[in-house]
């Protein structure tokens, strides 16, 4: 698996020699400033109170679900953040206001597909990220604050996937997507249906441009229900690398369930 502490300079000394690129270095400290966070779902699933407000606005310990990847974003200093909204957008907007109170400036795109797969989401974003990288989170995960600054600590400017490689008990497995990892921590296979794993997917994820161009040649093939597993996958079967950053022991939450929503309320 993957170092989990930060690099230090004998890790960027290493990083020249297996990848052969000074590049590498200097990839390492650059800054990224941008942050995504899709909440557009209905959350069919908690329909019972979902059906007349937004999921990832129910409140989680004293705050709405969405404060978690917005505080997690602050904490590793992004300051402009996209919300991609649909279902109940104007309540989302309404909640969030324009990001003052975080320190941010919040920005909303609108996904009308917002019932097709999590990649449509994520394909809204291209006209504002302007070919810049990006942080990924879910508006309906419990994050720890530290994740995603955990994630840009260490990671080069490559796709990457934050992974908790020593998943707890709460975790739902047979709903969890699933990763596989080669020997240097890349992803080999995701999804919900693999039966032999590595780790679980935490939805914190850091992408570049790359990325949206995957989302664009792989959508003709699966259409509307695109998910972001699929785009990794078709990557990766494609050749390229897809990263991932050790996140073990760190907690988070995907709620999509009432029973989901029972264990991070208790």
């Amino acid at each position: 698996m993957v170092n989990s502490q930060p690099p230090g300079p004998q890790d960027r000394l290493y990083s020249i020699f297996i990848h052969g690129k000074v590049a590498c270095v200097v990839m390492l400290n650059r800054k990224v400033n941008k942050g995504v966070i899709l909440a557009a779902g209905d959350g069919s699933r908690l329909q019972s109170v979902t059906g007349i407000y937004p999921k990832v606005l129910l409140p989680v310990q004293g705050k709405p679900l969405i404060w978690y990847p917005i505080e997690s974003m602050v904490a590793t200093g992004v300051r402009q953040i996209a919300v991609v909204v649909g279902y109940l957008a104007g309540e989302v907007r309404r909640v969030l206001g324009d990001g003052r109170r975080f320190g941010v400036r919040l920005e909303y795109i609108l996904n009308r597909d917002y019932r097709g797969g999590n990649a449509i989401s994520v394909s809204k974003v291209r006209a504002w990220a302007a070919g810049e990288p990006f942080v990924l989170c879910m508006g309906d995960h419990m994050i720890e604050r530290e994740i995603a600054s955990h994630l840009l600590q260490w990671s080069p400017i490559a796709e990457t996937l934050c992974v908790d490689f020593a998943p707890a008990d709460r975790h739902d497995f047979a709903e969890a997507t699933k990763v596989v990892v080669d020997s240097s921590s890349y992803i080999t296979h995701i999804g919900k249906e693999l039966t032999y794993w590595d780790g679980l997917d935490t939805g914190v994820f850091l992408l570049t441009e790359k990325f949206l161009d995957a989302i664009d040649e792989h959508f003709p093939k699966l259409g509307s229900d695109i998910e972001i597993s699929d785009v990794i996958q078709f990557m990766v079967s494609s050749g390229n690398r897809f990263a991932t950053c050790d996140v073990s022991g760190s907690l988070w939450a995907d709620v999509d369930t009432e029973e989901d929503l029972k264990r991070v309320t208790a």
